[in-house]
């Protein structure tokens, strides 16, 4: 056997402990260490000694350390995001508010103008933005660290010219109105269990809200429908088991939600759109 191969297996059971994900952990870090993406790794790996650093990640790993954090990027919806520490690292779920969005503008013109509240490294606003060139957007976050990440991000991308991030609380002073408006709130209750390396690892604010989980929905509800335009959606991520108490403190004001499933068929996301 390879010693690129015998590695990834050897790494793969040391991880398997600390992760659900431990071959992919295993092979995203053996990528990162070799300097390649994944796919070359899978379909023609190098034939060559592995490189120490390999074995320095896979520690980091073992210690509960985001892989995210570690490679310094996540792939997310079509496009690569830089991250790192003080920012949410970008979960597949999330990605239930871009079809959501996709099915809703489907045979118009899509959004002109997408705000993404609590926008982090980016994440929801730049996946938008990449599947309608001709929109603008605006990013709000309360962290100033994630906003450097989401900047970093939009001039890498190449997307300068359309996007603006603010500082701010929600959408709090904001008197803009909105097509499109995505927002992954922190919705874990402060005493809930996590997986391992998360309450260690990522940024507090990103992940909590109060006891029940619902602060964030609480501030959110009477903001949305006054940014919000006719004919527009707004996409909004909730907790597994909280779509009946978001709904209730979500319509309003003659909106009207219907939650999205993400792909193991769990409730994940509202839809909010104008009676």
């Amino acid at each position: 056997m390879k010693p690129i191969a015998r590695a990834l297996g050897d790494a793969a059971r040391q991880l398997e402990e600390r992760s659900d994900t431990a071959r992919l952990d295993s092979e995203l870090l053996m990528a990162e260490a070799l300097h390649i993406d994944r796919d070359r790794l899978i379909l023609s790996p190098p034939d060559r000694l592995v490189p120490q650093r390999f074995w320095d990640m896979v520690d980091r790993r073992k210690a509960g350390e985001p892989v995210a954090y570690i490679t310094g990027r996540r792939a997310f919806w079509n496009i690569e995001l830089h991250v790192g520490p003080g920012v949410l690292v970008p979960r597949p779920d999330s990605e239930v508010l871009i079809a959501s969005a996709i099915e809703h503008f489907e045979g118009t013109g899509g959004p002109k103008h997408i705000l993404d509240l609590g926008t982090g490294p980016g994440t929801l606003l730049l996946a938008a933005l990449d599947v309608w060139p001709d929109a603008t957007g605006l990013g709000v976050d309360v962290s100033r660290q994630a906003l450097t990440y989401a900047a970093a991000n939009v001039r890498r991308l190449g997307l300068e010219d359309r996007v603006k991030l603010v500082q701010g609380n929600w959408a709090d002073g904001l008197v803009e109105k909105f097509d499109l408006i995505l927002c992954n709130p922190p919705y874990i209750a402060e005493e809930a269990k996590l997986g391992p390396g998360v309450r260690e690892y990522e940024p507090d604010e990103a992940l909590f809200a109060g006891r029940e989980g619902l602060d964030a929905y609480r501030a959110l509800g009477p903001q949305l429908p006054r940014r919000l335009n006719k004919g527009g959606l707004a996409a909004i991520e909730i907790g597994a088991d909280q779509a009946e108490a978001v709904t209730a403190l979500l319509v309003r004001d003659r909106l009207q939600a219907q939650v999205a499933k993400d792909l193991a068929g769990r409730d994940r996301a509202l839809q909010l759109t104008w009676i």
